[in-house]
């Protein structure tokens, strides 16, 4: 059997590779290296399939995230509320503008912020709220959208790993249902190879329907600059280059495949798995559609570890995401946080594991990958 990967964009790039060096030629021969039209249209075309009005490119998904709460002036004596269970830039970039993070709790169930939590967290300092779609299943956005309404204050969705993930809501399952990243005032995401959407290198973007907010966006992740040379407020440098944008037109016109073919495999997963014990599949929200970044199961605590290292031992690489939640992380302990206020951050740290999850499975690695998995469980 071919080796096992945790991810193969070997493989799936084989698979386009005349469609990807077409693109990349283009670049090389226009030398448009930097911005250009690559990069706009790229922009254009994932305004068309998210539906979004407004798509600003930028260098990564952690700029991504700090241009967002730039654009909300979020700065020393704000307060942004957000998960801890997730990758540490969701939370790296508050404490970056100088602002508190103020972290509450997840779901057990499907990993996503605790919106009961959420409301109780809003004080006047509040700047904005931002939940993270873990793993590729979205946060509860009713619930979320009606704080947001309700108390005035802006949602910026971390979208980095549910890309064209639909919020279906209580109205249930429909082809045109929104987008994650386009229900909030603004959505991030990024482009890291190993996405669901991945280029070849680093890249991001934001989009939101607010034109005012657009214009904001588009100045500070240009230096700040209203025209060339005359900076109005302080921003970044963070740009989507021509390549990585050519790279992405190409694999935009996969991406509902890509989610078909991770959708088709988390199906076998749960067939393979479900009903052993010892063993808890991911769970679905029906109001969400769930693209499958990642496919995570929730394990014995006193013997996950182990079974890392059975299955490595086995040739099968697994993840976990995430073993130090951010109420933990050392970057973090000026702020506080209370170790006690967050039992279920603390729980899925120590049962979570992610199997190898990406378009290019097949049935016979996952069925290999079941055996050595349920062997280890059933000792």
């Amino acid at each position: 059997m071919e080796p096992i990967h945790m991810v193969d964009l070997i493989g799936q790039h084989a698979a386009i590779e005349n469609e990807l060096n077409v693109a990349m030629q283009r670049v090389v021969k226009t030398g448009a290296f930097v911005k250009g039209p690559e990069v706009k249209a790229f922009s254009e075309e994932l305004q068309t399939y998210t539906g979004s009005r407004f798509v600003i490119p930028c260098g990564n998904g952690t700029d991504a995230l700090q241009i967002a709460l730039m654009a909300l002036g979020v700065g020393p004596g704000d307060e942004v509320i957000t998960t801890g269970f997730t990758f540490i830039s969701t939370v790296e970039v508050v404490a970056l503008l100088g602002a508190t993070p103020v972290l509450v709790d997840v779901h057990p169930d499907t990993f996503n912020i605790n919106t009961e939590q959420v409301a109780a967290a809003i004080t006047p300092r509040t700047k904005a709220i931002v939940p993270v779609h873990l793993f590729g299943q979205m946060a509860d956005m009713d619930a979320l959208l009606a704080l947001s309404e309700k108390s005035g204050v802006p949602l910026i969705e971390d979208n980095a790993q549910a890309i064209s993930a639909r919020w279906y809501g209580a109205k249930g399952k429909r082809k045109n249902a929104p987008q994650s990243g386009t229900l909030g005032l603004m959505g991030t995401t990024s482009f890291f190879p190993s996405k669901n959407l991945g280029c070849m290198g680093d890249g991001g973007a934001i989009m939101t329907n607010d034109e005012t907010i657009a214009r904001r966006l588009q100045q500070i992740a240009n230096h700040g600059m209203s025209k060339r040379y005359h900076h109005d407020v302080v921003g970044l440098n963070s740009r989507l280059d021509g390549m990585q944008a050519a790279i992405l037109r190409v694999k935009l016109q996969y991406l509902d495949a890509y989610c078909a073919a991770r959708q088709e495999a988390a199906a076998r997963y749960d067939t393979l798995l479900k009903d052993i014990p010892g063993i808890q599949i991911p769970s679905r929200d029906l109001r969400s559609s769930h693209v499958f970044h990642q496919y995570t199961l929730q394990v014995d605590p006193d013997h996950r570890d182990a079974l890392v290292e059975q299955m490595k031992a086995n040739g099968i690489p697994t993840g976990v995401y995430y073993p130090v939640p951010g109420h933990r992380q050392k970057a973090f302990s000026t702020f506080g946080f209370s170790i006690e206020a967050y039992p279920v951050s603390d729980a899925l740290a120590a049962r979570v594991i992610s199997l190898p999850m990406h378009t290019e499975l097949t049935k016979s690695q996952q069925h290999t990958i079941c055996d050595t998995l349920i062997k280890f469980v059933k000792q």
